[in-house]
């Protein structure tokens, strides 16, 4: 009877129970009707739409009309539709009023030559079978985005569903596009010419094979990004002021010196207020296409105008023994080796560092959220506060590692080999700083009756200094491609080269160029003062490979041989591999263990309460 009674008891408590959790499931649902939070804990906030964005298609004069053509019937396919028809609705959610979307899928002839006329490119789509089976679905369509701003259309030709990354940064880009277009918003960056310098629209990205067609950094920026207006600026001895129309400089690596009067109108520009200046210089000099890779120490002048600024540049070449970059190519015998280069400063965002010691400064716009950035051939920079207002803020924004040494005896071999000198001391050294605010002008207290720049700037401008001479270029094509033929021969390219730089190019543009490429444009939107789409540009990188905290990266000396770091690699490698393995088991076994051992916890728990009761 007493058995009987604990059964009942039992069965009305959990009975009780279902109706409580019932009521509570019901409940939330019914406060969080029209209520829904969705939280992104992605590094680059992948899944949510940035203020940015949201605010570009606030303040458009006119609404924006999206029509985007779609495909489904895969799972690849239905799984990307919903993920753009979610971020299509974060616009019309947050544009008040200025965003509109239709999805059209084109399952008629009619639609289809809509699609067409619209610029939109039919394209196959492709999925293997999810039973293993050598098998596959392929289907065709079209998968583009069509915009009406005004008068203007922009478009975007193709989506690929396998690379969904940045498909915010693509929609934002466009909308800004076709807005300043319609808007007459116009945004021109003047490049110093005449010094015989690193040139925007050099073909040393990538090893030149012959046949032209080569891409610049200037080609990339227009295409990509025809909001900027790049346009080359002849200082003409400093004889006339600069056009005031441009909203900033850019100074790249000379090869001949600045005269001081030069350098007044370059100081007269910023001094006008609300203008920027960009360099991306260093001491270390070489000649393009010169395979030997000497280099010899000039700063050819800048010294003069950045101390003034209160970023001094020195006149050395650094080489960072602590930086992990290394290259893969072919042995002799077939295999795969390394080459690294101390003269190539690896910059990683690594948050070991304390505040003040931090290789990249990730809030930068320039450089914002990237976790790496290749700086080759950096010199040190010194700052110096006195020389600017308190008002005036001044900070690094890159540095290199502790294990880093420096010469200032030219000229520097900088050609590649398997084992490099170090000359003590080590010294972390600073290859990046900005300087903002309403700046006083770097020639303060020296006047000059021919050019008479306000003492200080009525609003606030920006100089951003990156010590890089190469930073701009891919460095091993740039020593390794052979020089460029000018006239009837231009499409036969480079003539002779380097064969083994010309190797390396490839390695060092497909995994570094990208993040060259969106810097040089994030710091052309910071010098523009239109700082709000950096955030959607950083969605263009993706999610960041799993790191392993715990674990740290061999460090590389510069004594170390080939078999030494091979075997730093092995043991770092083994060490990843044991972590992973760690990982897998803990949630492949760990998991339920943990919910099994709580289940017979309670077990016990409970038929020991049941026996106190017996007794």
């Amino acid at each position: 009877m007493a058995n009987q009674d604990r059964r009942r008891k039992v069965a009305t408590q959990t009975g009780l129970y279902l109706v409580v959790i019932t009521a509570i499931v019901v409940v939330a649902n019914m406060l969080s009707a029209g209520a829904y939070v969705r939280s992104d804990r992605t590094k680059t906030q992948r899944y949510t739409l940035s203020e940015g964005s949201g605010r570009l298609v606030r303040t458009l004069n006119e609404p924006v009309h999206v029509e985007a053509y779609v495909k489904t019937g895969l799972a690849q396919l239905d799984a990307f539709v919903r993920d753009l028809t979610d971020l299509l609705k974060e616009y019309e959610r947050v544009g008040d009023g200025k965003f509109q979307y239709t999805i059209i899928e084109p399952d008629t002839d009619e639609l289809r030559e809509r699609a067409r006329e619209a610029g939109l490119q039919e394209q196959p789509f492709g999925e293997a079978s999810a039973t293993g089976a050598d098998q596959a679905s392929v289907t065709q369509g079209f998968m583009g985005l069509v915009f009406k701003y005004g008068s203007e259309k922009g478009v975007i030709p193709a989506l690929h569903p396998a690379r969904g990354e940045g498909l915010e940064f693509w929609i934002t880009n466009k909308i800004r596009e076709i807005r300043d277009k319609n808007d007459d918003i116009k945004h021109r960056i003047g490049v110093v010419t005449g010094k015989d310098e690193l040139k925007l629209d050099d073909t040393n990205l990538v090893a030149r094979q012959g046949g032209g067609g080569a891409p610049s950094l200037k080609q990339i920026i227009q295409q990509a990004f025809p909001f900027y207006t790049i346009e080359e600026v002849d200082l003409k001895e400093g004889n006339e002021p600069i056009d005031s129309g441009f909203v900033g400089l850019i100074i790249t690596q000379p090869r001949k010196a600045y005269t001081e009067k030069e350098l007044r109108r370059v100081d007269e520009f910023l001094m006008l207020g609300g203008k920027s200046l960009a360099v991306f210089a260093s001491a270390v000099t070489m000649k393009p296409n010169d395979p030997s890779m000497k280099a010899e120490l000039d700063l050819h002048g800048l010294d003069q105008l950045l101390t003034g600024y209160g970023i001094e540049m020195k006149k050395d070449a650094l080489f960072d023994h602590g930086a992990q970059f290394r290259l893969p190519v072919l042995t002799q015998m077939g295999g795969m080796g390394w080459i690294r280069h101390p003269g190539i400063a690896h910059v990683v965002n690594d948050s070991r560092f304390e505040e003040d010691e931090k290789l990249l400064d990730t809030s930068f716009p320039g450089f914002f959220r990237m976790d790496e950035m290749m700086v080759p051939f950096p010199s040190s920079l010194v700052l110096h506060r006195d020389k600017q207002p308190e008002d005036v803020e001044l900070k690094v924004t890159a540095r290199t590692t502790p294990g880093t040494t420096s010469t200032t005896d030219g000229p520097v071999d900088m050609s590649l080999r398997e084992q490099w000198e170090t000359r003590p001391p080590f010294e972390q050294r600073i290859i990046g700083a900005v300087a903002e605010g309403k700046l006083k002008s770097a020639f303060a207290g020296k006047p000059d009756e021919s050019i008479k720049p306000a003492d200080r700037a009525p609003e606030p401008s920006r100089v951003f200094v990156l010590a890089s001479s190469q930073f701009l270029t891919n460095p091993f094509a740039y020593a390794g491609n052979g020089p460029e033929l000018g006239g009837q021969f231009q499409m036969m390219g480079g003539i002779g080269g380097d064969q083994q730089l010309q190797m390396m190019a490839g390695p060092y543009a497909q995994k570094y160029l990208t993040a060259t490429i969106l810097s040089l444009k994030n710091t052309l939107d910071w010098m523009s003062g239109d700082t709000d789409l950096i955030a959607a540009s950083a969605k263009i990188l993706g999610e960041p490979n799993l790191t392993y905290s715990s674990i740290r990266k061999p460090e590389f000396k510069a004594e170390d041989s080939e078999e030494e770091m091979r075997r730093k690699d092995e043991e770092y490698r083994k060490k990843r591999k044991e972590l992973q393995q760690q990982v897998q088991w803990s949630l492949t076994l760990g998991v339920p263990v943990l919910f099994a051992g709580f289940g017979v916890v309670r077990w016990r728990s409970r038929e020991s309460k049941r026996n106190s009761k017996v007794v």
